[in-house]
């Protein structure tokens, strides 16, 4: 019986983008079943201690960017380091991912990730959604459409206060039978868990 993962991230996540080939090679080696679970940015960084990169001290965001560029090295993923979108409002990006099937909603969130670190895209913008959508062979208008409504905005407030509540503060952060693993670099020790 395959085992379950709620995947807990950020579409503006650097760290999520940064583990998105080896967590999908982890999926493809293990068949873990995954929940794909955006959380809101601004509510977990004010209700779970977090500060954001820009409000950090100088020093905290020099070293961010050094570990950035060698984890972006080391793992061989390009990234941006400073993309045009960043911060953006990922809140309909993430509705879209809720109102998505289970397979679009991986193939979605990879997308969005990929958008803001790689592609320059602004993830906050209709236009911008609908096309990457579009290009994941999904009916970006559709999706949008059913995306875009109070229901789904509660969606992501419930999922966030849930992953609060399960001590989640950070993205990337992975759950198995209620076990935390926070970080791109963690993703030895889920595997590990997965394979007991």
């Amino acid at each position: 019986m395959s085992k379950t993962v709620d995947y807990y991230h950020f579409l503006i996540s650097p760290w999520s983008y940064l583990a998105l080939n080896s967590f999908n090679s982890l999926k493809q080696r293990t068949g873990v079943t995954v929940n794909y679970l955006p959380i809101d940015v601004g509510s977990t960084f004010a209700n779970m201690g977090g500060v954001p990169p820009a409000k950090r001290h100088p020093s905290r965001q020099r070293l961010r960017m050094d570990e950035l560029k060698r984890w972006s090295e080391h793992l061989n993923v390009p990234i941006n380091l400073t993309p045009a979108f960043f911060p953006a409002d990922q809140t309909l990006a993430a509705c879209m991912v809720y109102a998505a099937t289970p397979e679009q909603a991986a193939t979605l969130s990879d997308a969005f990730l990929v958008a803001v670190w790689r592609d320059e895209k602004n993830i906050a913008d209709t236009d911008t959604l609908i096309a990457i959508a579009n290009e994941c062979g999904i009916d970006g208008a559709a999706l949008l459409a059913a995306a875009d409504n109070d229901a789904m905005r509660q969606k992501l407030t419930d999922v966030t206060a849930d992953a609060h509540a399960k001590d989640v503060f950070g993205s990337p952060t992975y759950s198995l039978d209620g076990e935390l693993f926070w970080g791109q670099d963690r993703l030895d020790f889920l595997e590990r868990a997965i394979l007991k």
